[in-house]
């Protein structure tokens, strides 16, 4: 972890995001589906004031491409940086590393990329793309290995592959910020993304799991110089008991079918990250703040820290201690839980941390 401590990212609002909506219902939700522009940059706005450092622009067949939203919303803002999400079959190598450029030139030094190898064959199906999982993170070591190659910018890329071919690659659109080529982000729990990461990136990006577990899987990138870091979700109130009483509603009125169609989902997925996630929650307490209750019915990003802020802050500071240096958050409503946090729990945090380095 760097002097500047943990790094704390939170996922973007979705057009039309109602309250506590399941992972099936949002996806159903054609509102989603648009860029919801004044509402984005507006929580844009907040995530700056709050200390948030990045938010995560994901993907998915429900929502906008990523990449055009990003640009969107990059020249709006100031200081805040964003998370592309991107898949390796759904474009050539060449062609990501210059839209990522692009963007760059319109805010420098704000554009990182997450690298999500897919976790449903059968969207990615839709997309044409028909590899097994194991497949899919070859494929990205390829991708990531031309990618790299045209941000070494040391000539033209010829790579032959069993995936992907490029002669004399170049790019006149530099990539611009404070290194020579965006942060990657390579998400997943899998042994496969895990080596992605030691060989191609700069943080290891999983699903959580409890601290002491989460830091027996770290262990290995972080010898190698890889960050690790965890999605996950927060419920957090004045009071434990608030708290606690907020995670209960949100899925008390979830539909049975709702929980049937998360659990198919899950059944269909070939996600090493979901399924683990999925199986955790066979327990609906991990540890005293960490609670699965959700992922049953809201996907496996929902596991959630759930208290005070002294609760929670201390829970994150657990994470630190075991290794873990970024954080995406999200929580139910985004832009409500998200100001809590900047307000209440990242202070918190902040004080911990200086704690350990006095």
């Amino acid at each position: 972890m760097t002097g500047t401590g943990a790094k704390f990212h939170w996922r973007l609002l979705q057009g039309g995001e109602g309250q506590g909506a399941t992972r099936a219902a949002q996806n159903s939700a054609r509102a989603a589906a648009l860029p919801d522009l004044p509402a984005q940059i507006a929580f844009c706005a907040a995530a700056e004031q709050s200390g948030i450092d990045s938010v995560l622009v994901d993907l998915n067949f429900a929502k906008p491409d990523p990449v055009a939203l990003t640009t969107a919303l990059a020249v709006r803002t100031a200081s805040l940086k964003f998370i592309v999400a991107a898949r390796s079959g759904l474009l050539s190598p060449t062609l990501l590393t210059q839209q990522i450029n692009t963007v760059s030139t319109l805010a420098p030094g704000r554009v990182s990329l997450n690298i999500v190898a897919g976790h449903s064959p059968a969207e990615q199906r839709t997309y044409g793309d028909f590899l097994p999982h194991d497949e899919r993170y070859r494929r990205t070591d390829e991708f990531l290995a031309i990618c790299h190659g045209l941000w070494e910018r040391s000539g033209g890329v010829t790579f032959s592959g069993q995936y992907f071919r490029t002669e004399d690659a170049k790019l006149n659109t530099p990539f611009l910020g404070d290194a020579r080529m965006p942060e990657i982000f390579i998400a997943g729990n899998s042994d496969e993304s895990r080596r992605l990461a030691e060989r191609w990136g700069t943080c290891w990006m999983r699903l959580a799991d409890t601290p002491a577990s989460t830091a027996a899987a770290v262990a290995p990138v972080l010898a190698n110089g890889v960050a690790a870091g965890l999605r996950l979700s927060i419920i957090a109130a004045p009071s434990d008991e608030e708290a606690r009483r907020n995670a209960a509603s949100l899925v008390a009125g979830v539909a049975r079918d709702d929980g049937g169609r998360e659990r198919a989902f899950v059944g269909a997925s070939d996600s090493v990250s979901i399924r683990q996630t999925f199986d955790l929650a066979e327990s609906e307490w991990l540890t005293s703040c960490l609670w699965t209750g959700a992922v049953r019915s809201h996907g496996a990003p929902s596991i959630a820290l759930v208290g005070g802020p002294e609760t929670v802050a201390a829970g994150i500071h657990e994470f630190i201690r075991a290794g873990v240096s970024h954080f995406i958050f999200s929580g139910w409503p985004k832009l409500d839980s998200m100001l809590f946090f900047g307000r209440h729990i990242l202070p918190r945090v902040r004080e911990l941390e200086q704690a350990v380095t006095c």
